[in-house]
């Protein structure tokens, strides 16, 4: 068992020098915390790298996904490497207790043995004076006395019966002094004994959490080497579509420019009250859909491929199949197909302070409208869904100014509700 745990604890000290050390800061959180954190940063990266291939999307949702996870990982293998320092300490502690129990087991037991000596020697004397005794010894003693021949003779052998006396006193007294100590021995090796048996526990409960610490440590080395190439292996796929990714979002650009001028012309040729009539100014339109904002309006910085583009809209996180609603009274502008937007529907609503107001809807799983028919406000024109450059479920609504796209949140009730 001592050549079993020295091996261990030079094993434990091993993985003590081999683990890398945690980042600065890095604190053991909350797992369900920490899902929710790493969820986040993905749905961010999502979004942001919409327009990029589904290849670059989906190494950027590992990169972001490996980067958030390492700070807890590292964490976790500075956490362990403590419970593998501590193992040791338990285990050396443990061990030594198991010597000094041993120790004073034999202690006790030698001294155990040797009262028992002086009891079987003490209990001899004791049965010879009981022996005398039954043998008439004190009647003899009296004997002894009446036969003295003068006062001087009956002292000398009242003395020497005092002096017999005495001796089987100290008998009786060494026998019941020895018997004590032999007691009190036995219970010293008692104690003695389960001293050690705790100690031995102890010394193998030790044991098992230093092999609980090794390898709890060799898992979260584990776990940080697995991120570092999954962050390395990300990155370069991200450099692979770099050019893909770069002509996609050039493409996305014009497509967004080519849509805001068809607008602009389709609503130059209507008549004043042709598009839905005129809103005041700080009107608000009715919400889109149920669900909740999951990305804003406005520019937006791609840190992997360094491009700024404009996220012309507001994102609307909801279920696959929800409804969407139209804005406000208003006229279809254009129904069906459009790239990266997928199954795209716009409405003109009219005139705006000057300017011609219309609302866009994107990522539709249905359009249930078509060019040119007139839609009341609340009338279902679609259903939430993620065609075209989308990551997932979620209305993509826009509110454009004579065909350009500007900050929806103005024109939309404060609770998004």
């Amino acid at each position: 068992m001592g050549s079993h745990r020295r091996s261990l604890l030079s094993l434990l000290a091993a993985v003590v020098v081999t683990l890398p050390l945690a980042s600065a800061g890095a604190a053991h959180a909350d797992p369900r915390g920490d899902k929710r954190r790493i969820d986040a940063e993905v749905a961010k990266a999502s979004a942001i790298l919409e327009g990029a291939t589904g290849r670059a999307q989906a190494a950027a949702r590992r990169l972001v996904a490996a980067t958030a996870a390492l700070p807890a990982a590292q964490s976790r293998v500075a956490e362990a490497r403590g419970q593998v320092a501590a193992a040791q300490v338990a285990a050396n502690t443990a061990r030594r207790k198991v010597t000094e129990a041993e120790a004073a087991l034999d202690d006790a037991e030698k001294r155990y043995t040797e009262s028992e000596q002086q009891v079987e020697g003490a209990r001899d004397r004791v049965a010879a004076v009981v022996t005398n005794t039954y043998k008439g010894g004190n009647i003899v003693s009296l004997n002894l006395m009446m036969g003295s021949r003068d006062p001087m003779d009956a002292a000398d052998r009242y003395g020497y019966v005092e002096r017999l006396m005495a001796s089987e006193q100290e008998a009786l007294d060494t026998f019941l002094s020895a018997r004590s100590t032999a007691k009190q021995a036995q219970d010293e090796a008692g104690a003695a004994q389960r001293r050690a048996v705790e100690a031995r526990t102890e010394a193998d409960r030790a044991l098992a959490g230093a092999k609980r610490a090794q390898a709890e440590a060799e898992a979260a080395a584990a776990e940080v080497a697995a991120l570092v190439a999954q962050r390395e292996n990300a990155l370069q796929v991200a450099r692979q579509e770099r050019s893909a990714s770069l002509a996609k979002y050039r493409q996305a650009k014009n497509e967004a420019a080519r849509i805001a001028a068809e607008l602009a012309a389709w609503e130059r040729r209507q008549r004043p009250s042709s598009g839905g009539g005129t809103l005041r100014p700080g009107a608000k339109l009715l919400m889109p859909t149920n669900g909740w904002k999951s990305s804003d309006f406005g520019m937006r910085f791609d840190p992997y491929y360094n491009v700024w583009q404009l996220h012309a809209g507001m994102d609307i996180a909801a279920s696959g199949g929800a409804p969407i609603y139209a804005a406000a009274d208003g006229t279809v502008m254009r129904a069906g197909w459009n790239g990266g937007y997928g199954n795209y529907t716009c409405i003109s609503h009219g005139r705006s302070g000057g300017r011609w107001l219309s609302t866009c809807y994107a990522h539709q799983s249905s359009i249930n409208v078509s060019s040119g028919q007139r839609v009341r406000r609340g009338q279902i024109i679609g259903r939430v869904g993620t065609t075209g450059a989308s990551t997932g479920d979620h209305l993509h609504f826009e509110v454009r100014l004579n065909g350009e796209p500007v900050q929806p949140l103005g024109w939309l009730p404060a609770c998004l509700c």
